[in-house]
Formats: structure tokens, C-alpha cells, sequence
């Protein structure tokens, strides 16, 4: 059974290393307000390896839905022990070595759910400093944790990152100071999406109102760009759910239950109508979906990027039980936070039938975000005595 979560707590870091292959990337152009998109050519494959079977080399033929298109529905599973960049210079891995990291995996997962000793000592005020929830001083336990026990394999071949354009497998950031003239620092234009599920800083400011916070800590999105686009593989609750109908297809997020609907064969709203998840249009490429989304608010910022955002997405079965996930992400305005466009994939899994994705509550009874607040005061009233008593 899949877990949903009751509230946000502190992050806890969990390192994986894992395997990938470069691509080309997918280029695409934003289509000015009340266009359609123009038709992209499908995503390129890479060459398939030694290790692709017989299986993989013939040609898929996925099942149709009713009107004819290829059926994508259902409960997908997208945790992966794959990075989202590259961590090592090789850009592919052996089945020995991915099998050494999917066990040593499934070690730890299986000590960190062994009884905790009802006589160890509390931590120390504020945290030994070691891995976990604010300076491990505690946080969700291994129960509530589900980053996943694989590594991706498309074609044969064991990906090191779902990064895949450039071919090094790193996101290509601008370099701090490179953005345009007059461009505020990404700090003073408040959360983004992607950022992690809290945010601590010692910033001045940072905590005088619920505003500022992390959208995560507010219950608004789920954190690590889970709801996307681009939508991403995080600590948990990684379970996505695709319903198909002639005229639009939906994509539910199961942190924090965000739907996104995508409009069939439409074009764009107009430009002066933005939305948190972007304004998702869809079209077909033969078997894959491709879906072009643009028009971003400002409040959302995946990346640090501005309103111009664009992404798209293609959608496609490799197999009965395995979708591959495409992306490429651009932004076109001079204070993008990238060099150039960059391309990631990575495979959701149907998820098993015994597995459901049910509601995801977080809002109900946050009384951490009050805390958050009150804890900051707090503070400020013991610096101000502090100071009093120089």
C-alpha cells in the first residue's frame, strides 16, 4: 500500500548514485498567444546496446483507447534511484555495478526499519549536524520513505543521471552574476517549485510571512518539481496518474493531489492569462504524446526561471507496464537561469494492483507553518535582549 503523508515535516538527505546515455535535445520554439504548436519531431533513440534483448529490438505496439490513440492511462510509480545530474564522468553503468546499488539500497532501507532503541539518549539542542531532519534531530523515520530500489534502464542501458542533454549530464546554470541587467537575485522573487520540502536560511526577512515560505511548507505544491512540469522523482510520494478522454488528458500528482489537464489539439491562452502549473496543450506524434506547456506565473519559478518558461513533454509506452518521460526545459528571457535548453528522461512503472493512490492531506491540521512563525519571533525577541544587555 502506498502511504500518503499528514503534514510536511523537515527534509531528510538521502544520497543515491546511479547510471545514463546522452541524447540529442528537443528544440521547440514558444508559439506565440493563440497559436497552436507546431508539430516537433519525435524524441531520437539512442543506439541500443549490448545489453538490449531481443524484446526491446521489436517494435512496440501499445493498446488504443477507444478513438484510436495510444491508451497511457493508469497509476504510475516514478521513484528511481537515479540523480537528476550526473555524479561521475561515466554516462553508463554495468548490471553489476546497478545491482550493487540497488542492494546495498535495500540494506539500508531494511536496517533503518529495525526497531529504535527505547534507551538511546535524546539528540543535542539543535542536532548532532549529522545527515537528517534539521541537524537529525528527528524527522519522518524509514516508515514514510519511498525514493525508490532501481535505477533506470532505457534500451539496455543503466542511466547515471535522468539528465541527458548536454551529454555531461549536469544542468547548464548560468553562472552566478550572469543573468541580465537590472534582474532581481533569485532570493528577493520568493519560492519556486522545485525547491526542497523546507528551506532554511538565516536571511534577513525570510521568515516575517507565510509568503515567503517554501511553497512545500505551505501546502501548496509538492516539493522537488513533483507536480511539474517538469515532474520529478522526490523522497516520496512519487505516484502519478494518467486519464485519458478525446479532448483533453489528465496528469494527477499525488503530492499534493494537483491535477494537471492537458487540452487536446488547442492552442495557447493568451499570454496575459498565467497559471502555477503552466497552460498545458497537447498533440500526437504517432505513439507518443507531446505536451507543450508555456504561460507560467511568477509565483511558481521552477529553477529560479521567469514567466517565460517553456517546457515540453513527451509521453510514450515502451512496454504493457513501463512509460518513458521526456522533457525539455527552456527559458527564453535574458534572466533565465540556464545557458541553453537542456533534456532529461527517466521511466514511470505501473504501479502494482495492489497499490492505490489515495488523497494526499497536508493542509489539514498544519499547525507547523504557525510554528515556523511563532519560533521566528522567538528569536527575534531573545536577539533583542541580547543586545540590550551589551
Amino acid at each position: 500500500m502506498h502511504r500518503s503523508l499528514l503534514t510536511i515535516a523537515g527534509a531528510l538527505g538521502v544520497a543515491t548514485v546511479i547510471a545514463s546515455v546522452a541524447f540529442a535535445p528537443v528544440s521547440g520554439q514558444t508559439p506565440a498567444a493563440g497559436q497552436t504548436p507546431a508539430a516537433r519531431p519525435a524524441a531520437p533513440r539512442p543506439t541500443a546496446g549490448p545489453a538490449q534483448t531481443r524484446a526491446t529490438a521489436r517494435p512496440y505496439s501499445p493498446p488504443r483507447t477507444a478513438d484510436g490513440h495510444p491508451d497511457l492511462q493508469g497509476v504510475y510509480d516514478t521513484s528511481t534511484l537515479t540523480p537528476m545530474e550526473r555524479p561521475t564522468a561515466a554516462d553508463t553503468m554495468s548490471e553489476e555495478e546497478a545491482r550493487r546499488i540497488e542492494q546495498q539500497t535495500a540494506a539500508r532501507k531494511e536496517r533503518a526499519s529495525l526497531p529504535s532503541n527505547a534507551s538511546r539518549q535524546a539528540p543535542p539542542v539543535g542536532g548532532d549536524g549529522s545527515t537528517g531532519a534539521s541537524g537529525n534531530v528527528g524527522g519522518y523515520n524509514n516508515f514514510w520513505i519511498d525514493s525508490g530500489d532501481t535505477v533506470v534502464v532505457i534500451d539496455g542501458q543503466r542511466r547515471t543521471s535522468i539528465v541527458v542533454d548536454p551529454p555531461d549530464g549536469r544542468i547548464p546554470r548560468r553562472p552566478a552574476g550572469g543573468r541580465g541587467r537590472g534582474a532581481a537575485a533569485p532570493a528577493a522573487l520568493g519560492p519556486n517549485s522545485d525547491a526542497a520540502e523546507n528551506v532554511v536560511t538565516a536571511a534577513r526577512g525570510a521568515y516575517d510571512n507565510p509568503e515567503q515560505r517554501a511553497l512545500a511548507e505551505r501546502c501548496l505544491l509538492g516539493f522537488g518539481s513533483t507536480s511539474g512540469p517538469p515532474a520529478l522523482p522526490v523522497l516520496y510520494n512519487n505516484f502519478k496518474q494518467i486519464v485519458q478522454t478525446p479532448g483533453a488528458v489528465m496528469i494527477l500528482t499525488e503530492m499534493n493531489h494537483d491535477a494537471r489537464v492537458v487540452r487536446m489539439e488547442q492552442p495557447h491562452r493568451p499570454a496575459n492569462i498565467r497559471m502555477w502549473l503552466g497552460d498545458p496543450v497537447g498533440h500526437w506524434e504517432g505513439n507518443t504524446l507531446v505536451v507543450d506547456t508555456t504561460n507560467f506565473t511568477e509565483k511558481t519559478r521552477y529553477g529560479g526561471a521567469s514567466p517565460e518558461l517553456h517546457i515540453v513533454e513527451h509521453f510514450s509506452r515502451l512496454d504493457d507496464r513501463t512509460l518513458l518521460y521526456r522533457f525539455t526545459v527552456e527559458d527564453p528571457s535574458p534572466n533565465s537561469p540556464w545557458t541553453k535548453p537542456w533534456t532529461g528522461e527517466y521511466t514511470w512503472r505501473l504501479a502494482a494492483p495492489d497499490d492505490h493512490l489515495y488523497e494526499y492531506a497536508c493542509h489539514e491540521g498544519n499547525y507547523a507553518l504557525g510554528d515556523i512563525l511563532r519560533g521566528e519571533r522567538l528569536l527575534e525577541k531573545e536577539a533583542e535582549e541580547a543586545a540590550k544587555q551589551r
